[in-house]
């Protein structure tokens, strides 16, 4: 008889159906098989927690044909992803295999190498029911947040909200920072430089450090000018001179969240990006004689330990391609974090014998340039310091010290492969640069030649608002969500419109304010980052054995059931009252003053006065920028931000300038055209009734066009481009393809 191997998706089934050969049959769940009900809670609180799982819709033939083809097969191998989620899957799968487990067991692929998928064969082990509770207890905490908070926000400010365990302290984490640049009053400062001339080349800067033997701080103006005054008369000269050697080191592989910091700086992919192309990297690619190849280990990871195999391969492609002088004495070891999984690995290439120009013809542009970049990092990190001159001359005038620093590069190290790049907020804050600059031949007491002083006024900046990479990193700092979850969460919050990007730059939006504001006041323990950091590590305690499921669930459930009750009575009815904005338009049948309320179709302007007077009106293309929204577009004829506004027909972009500038355009929905060689985007069109459809930005040079509203998720089953939305479900409209699951009534997380 055959074996079966299971795993998730069918581009890894692909990959690993070639390595296995005949005795085996590889098949695709496509994903989790079951879940809980969406139209439910699907959660007993009074059994302990007890779950209600239900096959998924549209996963029902495909679970039939695997449960057929495991009672024709002598063995079953699950090989799902080695994470929690994984785990539950593999669960899931073995549970509906009614086989008490016996010939069924779970094999791990930490990369998909015909090496490491025939070791793993070989090394079989049991399912980890440790992982299993931690996943559950994650989706059935995240299941009460969803369900049982949802419904608050749907009855006192409007339907189709939602609220999540952790993507709301990630709204909170933007609302937070966009408050703290409000509340900022800039500080004036001035810097002085000294341009100066020694008996040798080049002339070099130097910045004014101290005053009598203090740190100089010039406040303003009238102090930068009584010290310029006082240095008329002073003879500068060397005091001086200190050279060292300096080493920078490399930084280690790739864990999820700084692959996804690197790749917002470096090839400016979202976070969601980023993990859709590592998924086809880690799943297997064909790459000509070798076949479809596993190019990266798993992708989903926060350790930074590699193999021991893995380092030789390194060692001995460094020496050949730079030489012994890069290679360590001993090889380098890294320290993870401590909540880091050390089961897994870092990311790294599954072998760098793969140099990515070798792949150049095998990869698309986006695929290349991320497994260039994880490649890179991964040599680099296995390669010596950089060794680098630094020099630094403290210059005297009088009571006043000037300081140059510089250094030349002495030996490149791992920089002659990869720099790790940088925030544009971090180099703000960083130097300006003269420490790189050549400093000349100098020597202690010689007197220098002062060319300038150059004075400079400065005011302190606020702290700048979060990029995808920052809050990836700020995420990962204060313990919230694990590796799997970052890409999620930042795609979440702005699908829901709590948060826009303006500039690869987060700001709330007037909806991620107010809703903030309201779960903030009524569940302050859910909101609050330290308790969202301890139920994460709960979490971890359970997959390790050290807490029981139900416990954790119990301990969280208790004080968030008591706010859950408080806010039912006590949270604000925006549905009743309105929102709290000074719109300064007055109702025309009793005059009091209007106010914004959000309704089906958007904003709308109602009476203050409700229930006595019940007038309303839609929000008017002159009055809508009251609380609209900016789009991160800008209008092609005067270069004015384009803000979201509402109008009759719904929402639509319009020039900020209006009414000197009356452009206006389609709403986008993000997805591109599918048709090959189009450049379009798909956008919101109507037809000459008013009937909404979506066409391609490109029409009249291209004709595309579809009824249902596109997503930019990818089709799990075929890979198409895009889903749709069609009534209650989401769905590919491929021909052939078929793939259809229920749409979520309320978001849970």
């Amino acid at each position: 008889m055959k074996s079966l191997v299971i795993v998730e998706s069918p581009a890894k089934a692909k990959t690993i159906n070639k390595f296995l050969g005949k005795s085996f049959i590889v098949k695709a769940s496509v994903g989790h098989v079951k879940d809980l009900p969406k139209k439910e809670l699907g959660v007993d609180v009074e059994k302990n927690f007890r779950p209600k799982y239900v096959t998924i819709q549209g996963k029902g033939k495909i679970l039939g044909e695997i449960k057929k083809a495991a009672k024709e097969s002598d063995s079953v191998y699950l090989g799902q992803d080695p994470d929690r989620e994984g785990e539950a899957i593999a669960w899931h799968i073995a549970e509906e295999l009614d086989d008490n487990n016996k010939k069924v067991y779970r094999v791990l692929f930490n990369e998909i190498t015909q090496k490491a998928v025939l070791e793993a064969i070989k090394n079989p082990g049991r399912i980890d029911h440790n992982k299993v509770d931690a996943q559950q207890a994650r989706r059935i905490m995240d299941r009460l947040v969803g369900y049982l908070i949802s419904p608050i926000l749907w009855k006192k400010v409007r339907r189709g909200l939602s609220a999540g365990r952790v993507q709301s302290v990630a709204v909170r984490l933007v609302v937070d920072r966009e408050k703290e640049i409000k509340a900022f009053i800039p500080q004036e400062y001035w810097s002085l430089t000294a341009h100066l001339e020694g008996k040798n080349p080049p002339l070099f800067t130097a910045k004014l450090r101290e005053k009598d033997g203090r740190k100089a701080e010039l406040k303003n103006k009238e102090e930068t000018e009584k010290i310029l005054k006082a240095l008329d008369r002073e003879t500068f000269s060397v005091k001086s001179i200190e050279r060292k050697e300096k080493k920078r080191y490399p930084v280690p592989p790739f864990t999820t969240s700084t692959l996804q910091q690197e790749a917002v700086r470096k090839l400016r992919f979202s976070a969601k990006k980023t993990m859709l192309i590592a998924q086809q990297l880690y799943e297997g690619l064909d790459i000509g004689p070798e076949g479809a190849q596993g190019l990266i280990t798993y992708m989903r990871t926060d350790s930074v330990r590699v193999s021991k195999e893995s380092q030789e391969e390194a060692k001995d492609y460094i020496s050949k391609k730079f030489g012994k002088d890069y290679i360590p004495q001993k090889p380098p070891a890294y320290k993870s974090r401590k909540s880091a999984q050390e089961a897994h690995e870092a990311i790294r290439p599954t072998s760098v014998v793969r140099e990515p120009e070798k792949l150049k013809n095998f990869l698309t542009k986006d695929q290349l340039n991320l497994y260039r970049l994880i490649w890179n990092r991964f040599v680099a990190s296995q390669m010596n310091p950089a060794v680098l001159d630094q020099t630094t001359v403290d210059i005297k005038a009088g009571g006043y010290t000037f300081r140059a620093t510089g250094s030349t590069l002495k030996f490149p190290g791992f920089t002659a492969l990869y720099t790790e790049g940088m925030d544009e907020d971090i180099k703000s804050e960083g130097s300006s640069g003269e420490e790189e600059r050549p400093i000349p031949e100098l020597k202690v007491g010689e007197t220098l030649n002062l060319i300038k002083l150059e004075p400079k006024q400065h005011f302190t900046q606020p702290p700048p608002r979060y990029s995808e990479a920052t809050l990836v990193k700020e995420l990962e700092e204060k313990g919230i969500g694990r590796p799997s979850t970052y890409a999620a969460i930042l795609s979440t919050i702005q699908e829901r419109d709590y948060v826009k990007k303006v500039e690869s730059r987060f700001h709330p939006t007037e909806l991620g304010l107010f809703v903030n504001d309201l779960l903030v006041d009524n569940f302050p323990d859910l909101l609050d980052l330290q308790f969202t950091a301890r139920m994460e590590e709960e979490l971890d305690r359970i997959e390790d054995g050290g807490i029981k499921w139900v416990q954790a669930l119990k301990d969280f459930y208790g004080p968030f059931h008591t706010d859950l009750e408080k806010a039912k009575k006590g949270m604000r009815d925006v549905k009743t009252k309105g929102i709290p904005t000074d719109t300064d338009i007055f109702c025309e049948k009793c005059g009091k003053k209007m106010v914004i309320k959000w309704g089906r179709n958007g904003q709308f302007l109602a009476c203050s006065g409700y229930p006595e007077c019940k007038n309303t009106k839609p929000l008017k293309s002159e009055d809508s920028d009251i609380g609209a929204q900016v789009s991160g577009e800008v209008c092609e004829n005067c270069g004015s931000p384009m803000v979201i506004k509402t109008g009759r027909y719904g929402k639509f972009l319009a020039c900020s300038r209006y009414p000197e500038c009356k452009t206006t355009k389609p709403l986008s929905t993000g997805v591109r055209c599918p048709e090959e060689g189009c450049i379009g985007t798909i956008i919101e069109r109507r037809t000459k009734r008013g009937k909404v459809f979506y066409g391609c930005s490109q029409y009249p040079k291209c004709k595309f066009a579809i009824w249902d509203r596109p997503t930019s998720r990818e089709c799990p089953q075929c890979g198409a481009t895009f889903l749709v939305e069609r009534k209650e479900n989401i769905l590919c409209i491929k021909k052939g393809c078929g793939y259809k699951e229920e749409k979520e009534s309320l978001v849970t997380a």
